[in-house]
C-alpha cells in the first residue's frame, strides 16, 4: 500500500500513461472480438443462404427457416406489447408519483433486479407449469410469448426507471413553473427526454427475446410449422406450437446434419438483430430531436 502511494505521488505521468494504455487495450480487444465474431458469422453464413431456406413449409430437405422467422416476429410482438407498456408505466409511477423514500418502492426495485438475473430456464419451467399446464394453453407460441413478456418485464422496468431518474429535476420544475400538471409534464417533457435510455432497455429486451431458447422449448415447443390459430374439439380457440429462429438454430445445429444451414440461420438472425437495433436507435433519435 505504501509503495502504491509513493508511485502515485512520484510518478503521476506514468500512472496516467498506464491507465490510458489499459483503456486503449481493453477497447481494442473488445472491438476486435466483435469484428471477428461478426465477420465469422457472416462469412460462414452468407455463402450458405439459398432460396430453399425461405420456403413456406419446412421439410428435412430444405430445412427452411421461414416458418421460424414468422414465429419469431409473432413472439416478439406478443412479448414486447405486454412488457414494454407495463414496464414503462411502472417506472413512471415509481419515479414520478411514488415517494422516493417509500420502502415499498425499494422492495419493488430489489425484486425487479433479482428477477432480471434469474436464468431463463427457470422462467421456462414457470411458463410450462402455469401457461402450458395450469391454463391449458399447451405448447403454443402464445404461451412462449407470455413467458418472455414476464421474463423481460423487470429489465424494461429497471432501465426505464434509471432513464427517468437521470432526467434533471430542473425539467420538472420548469414545466411545473409554466403551469403544466404532473401528467402533462411526464408525457410531454420527462418521457421524451428519457427516450434514449428507455429504448436501450427495449433493445436489450428485444435481443434477449431473439436469442432465447430454453424458455421457448418448454413453452412454445419446437414445431416446424408457421404459427396458426385454430379451434379445437371443445370449440375453444387455440394457438399452435412453433419454433423461433434461435430454437430453429439450436435444433438443426445439435442434429449435426445441417451445419451449413445452421450457419445461414445464424447469419440471418444476426442481420435481423442489427436491423431492428438500428431502427430502434433511429426512432429514439427522432423522438429526442423533436423534444429539443
Amino acid at each position: 500500500m505504501e509503495e502504491w502511494k509513493i508511485f502515485m505521488k512520484a510518478k503521476p505521468k506514468k500512472l496516467v500513461i498506464f491507465l490510458r494504455s489499459c483503456v486503449y487495450l481493453s477497447a481494442t480487444m473488445t472491438i476486435c472480438t466483435i469484428l471477428f465474431i461478426s465477420a465469422y458469422i457472416l462469412i460462414m453464413g452468407l455463402v450458405n443462404i439459398t432460396p430453399s431456406l425461405f420456403a413456406l413449409e419446412y421439410t428435412s430437405d430444405n430445412v427452411s427457416l421461414f416458418p421460424a422467422m414468422i414465429n419469431t416476429v409473432v413472439v416478439v410482438i406478443i412479448a414486447l406489447s405486454l412488457s414494454v407498456p407495463i414496464g414503462i408505466f411502472s417506472a413512471v409511477y415509481l419515479t414520478e408519483y411514488a415517494s422516493r423514500s417509500n420502502q415499498f418502492v425499494k422492495f419493488i426495485r430489489i425484486a425487479a433486479e433479482t428477477l432480471a438475473g434469474i436464468p431463463s430456464i427457470v422462467y421456462g419451467l414457470f411458463g410450462m407449469m402455469f401457461f402450458v399446464i395450469y391454463l391449458q394453453m399447451g405448447y403454443s407460441v402464445l404461451a412462449g410469448g407470455l413467458t418472455l413478456a414476464i421474463m423481460t418485464l423487470p429489465l424494461v422496468m429497471r432501465t426505464a426507471e434509471e432513464a427517468l431518474i437521470a432526467v434533471p429535476d430542473l425539467y420538472r420544475e420548469g414545466s411545473f413553473g409554466l403551469g403544466a400538471g404532473r401528467l402533462r409534464t411526464t408525457f410531454k417533457v420527462i418521457l421524451p427526454s428519457a427516450s434514449n435510455g428507455i429504448f436501450a432497455g427495449v433493445i436489450l429486451s428485444l435481443g434477449r427475446i431473439l436469442g432465447e431458447t430454453a424458455a421457448l422449448i418448454f413453452t412454445a415447443g419446437t414445431a416446424t410449422e408457421i404459427v396458426r390459430v385454430f379451434t379445437n374439439n371443445a370449440g375453444e380457440i387455440s394457438v399452435s406450437s412453433g419454433r423461433t429462429l434461435a430454437v430453429h438454430l439450436y435444433s438443426i445445429s445439435t442434429e449435426g446434419m445441417n451445419v451449413n444451414e445452421a450457419f445461414a440461420t445464424a447469419a440471418v438472425l444476426f442481420i435481423i438483430v442489427i436491423l431492428l437495433n438500428s431502427f430502434s436507435y433511429y426512432i429514439a433519435g427522432k423522438i429526442e430531436r423533436k423534444t429539443r
